[in-house]
């Protein structure tokens, strides 16, 4: 087997210039010509385009949005891009403190599960999705620094938008009425068993110890992560994310 050429590319997080590793061959032959398709897709409908891109936790799907935006800047034949997180239309913080749910009796805090479907404001994300095929508007955003959302903090404008969160398809009351806002949809997979330890490695980086992060892993990210791949609806298209962090086309009906 060929082994594969990896490339770093330069990303700005919080601040910091970090390099990103992909595939080379990933982002000739899987990134750039669905980014084109997307492109055709805005040239044909003549207005802008709102892909939903909807993932497993862990699968870098935040930062394949931005790499996005990287590409439409650097290839030709691809409209600008711009990326939108659904973290921004999270519950502020002092809602999810006051309002409470029920789990084997207790009554818990929506803070207990934040980034559960139940935390986030669909009114307002509606409210949000309506105008966008085709007005400009400003976009709330989830700031990690001070963990609440700041309303009307980014401007949209960019053509070819990829929004993407975890439930962007989920088939449950509220969720699957916004589908109709979007005009493409891609879905992004991956193994259980891989995800695990990437999502343990990422609460560890953030300051976590091991068992703390186990134990949150255990209570929260692996209920989301088999309530996304047991509640999606399908998608468009779907890619699957490898064990080395690489990514395929998933062919329909393939597990």
């Amino acid at each position: 087997m060929e082994e594969k050429k990896w490339r770093s590319y330069p990303f700005v997080v919080n601040g910091l210039t970090t390099p990103i590793q992909y595939n080379e061959e990933t982002v000739q032959g899987l990134f750039v010509p669905f980014l084109r398709r997307m492109t055709r897709l805005h040239e044909s409908l003549g207005r802008r385009v709102i892909v939903f891109m909807a993932a497993l936790p862990g699968v870098g799907k935040s930062t394949l949005a931005t790499m996005f935006e990287l590409l439409s800047r650097d290839e030709e034949g691809i409209a600008p891009v711009q990326a939108l997180g659904l973290d921004g239309f999270h519950h502020h913080a002092d809602y999810l403190q006051s309002h409470y749910f029920q789990r084997e009796g207790e009554r818990l805090p929506l803070a207990a599960i934040k980034g559960s479907p139940e935390t986030f404001d669909l009114a307002h994300l509606r409210d949000k999705l309506a105008p966008l095929q085709k007005q400009d508007i400003k976009w709330p955003v989830y700031d990690r620094s001070i963990h609440d959302v700041i309303e009307e903090a980014e401007q949209v404008d960019k053509p070819l938008i990829i929004f993407e969160g975890n439930w962007l398809l989920l088939r449950e009351q509220g969720w699957q009425d916004l589908r109709p806002f979007a005009d493409y949809t891609l879905f992004i997979t991956a193994s259980p068993a891989d995800l695990r330890e990437r999502l343990i490695a990422r609460k560890v980086l953030g300051g976590k110890t091991r068992a703390e992060a186990e134990a949150f892993y255990e209570s929260s990210d692996k209920l989301n992560a088999e309530r996304v791949l047991r509640e999606s609806a399908p998608a468009d298209e779907t890619w699957q994310m490898l064990r080395d962090g690489d990514y395929r086309l998933q062919e329909a009906g393939a597990d």
